[in-house]
């Protein structure tokens, strides 16, 4: 009889699922899948301490000077095409006040060094050229006005920021010596990250500005060149009236 009665229940159980009775669900868990940890720049640049500070001081007036230094330079580069005709044209003429006056101007390296020589006229051509090489050599000390200080940031930011991280390291260690056996793994390597940020903020600020500082003395190749074409136009209209 007991066998009986097991088939008779396992034959209604079976006609209910074919009859479309639902099925009994089982609660599932939902896995949880870790989020990465996102890296804020901002934070982590304020992570680096005092550090960071002076080096956003240093790319500040890298900034600047560059700014500054590149309006000035393309300034001097630009030159008129017509400007030593006229001169030449005055000079033959015998017109040295009008010659002067363009000279004045211009407003450019290149026609200081001109009025210089100018002023010099009647004068032993060796001395003409000194003159104009001594107005050349205190243009090219103006252009280049701030360059030492482009050339410090760009080998001492690197330095600093190398310093931040030795100084953040030793802070991580001595706080793992302090804490003996309880040593946490992520306490130390997030001070460890912190501490590099300022030598990443350092070498940033370094390559830039090298950049910059190579950029400009290029321009400065260019218009110290000008100057010398300048010079020699002009060394070779004074000795055409000898001619």
């Amino acid at each position: 009889m007991n066998v009986l009665l097991l088939l008779q229940q396992a034959g209604s159980s079976a006609a209910d699922r074919a009859a479309g009775a639902p099925p009994v669900l089982t609660e599932t868990i939902p896995e949880t899948i870790p989020t990465e940890a996102q890296m804020n720049i901002i934070d982590l640049g304020m992570k680096g301490g005092w550090i960071m500070g002076v080096l956003l001081l240093l790319s500040v007036i890298a900034i600047f000077i560059f700014i500054q230094r590149f309006l000035i330079i393309r300034r001097a580069n630009k030159s008129d095409e017509s400007f030593m005709n006229r001169i030449k044209d005055y000079i033959l003429d015998g017109k040295i006040e009008s010659a002067i006056n363009l000279c004045r101007k211009s407003r450019n390296p290149s026609a200081r060094m001109i009025e210089k020589g100018i002023s010099r006229l009647g004068r032993n051509m060796n001395d003409v050229l000194v003159a104009i090489e001594n107005v050349g050599n205190i243009e090219v000390a103006k252009l280049e006005k701030g360059f030492p200080i482009l050339a410090t940031i760009a080998s001492g930011a690197p330095m600093i920021g190398f310093l931040g991280t030795v100084t953040g390291m030793v802070r991580a260690f001595f706080a793992m010596a302090n804490a003996g056996t309880n040593v946490d793994v992520t306490v130390l390597s997030g001070g460890i990250y912190e501490a590099l940020v300022t030598t990443v903020g350092g070498l940033v600020v370094g390559i830039v500005t090298l950049f910059g500082y190579n950029f400009l003395v290029s321009q400065v190749d260019n218009a110290v060149n000008n100057m010398e074409a300048r010079t020699m136009e002009f060394m070779d209209l004074l000795n055409e009236p000898a001619n």
